[in-house]
């Protein structure tokens, strides 16, 4: 068995670009939920400080994800 030796980490084009934003959402929904579950089960808070918390958590890693992706 051998490995494809000509796979690029997201190369120049609209491709990568896309790759990128969908990398973005992807990392901004996981980072939500994750804040959302903690806070509402865990911790018992109400539903709306759970969802603000989950809001800011998911637009702080949007950010994130957009800063490393343009280094």
């Amino acid at each position: 068995m051998t490995r494809n030796r000509n796979l690029r980490a997201g190369g120049p084009g609209r491709a990568a670009a896309m790759n990128t934003w969908q990398l973005m959402a992807l990392h901004a929904v996981a980072a939500a939920t994750f804040i959302f579950l903690l806070q509402r089960y865990a911790l018992s808070a109400s539903l709306e400080s759970s969802l603000l918390w989950a809001l800011t958590f998911g637009g702080c890693a949007a950010g994130l994800a957009y800063s490393q992706s343009k280094r």
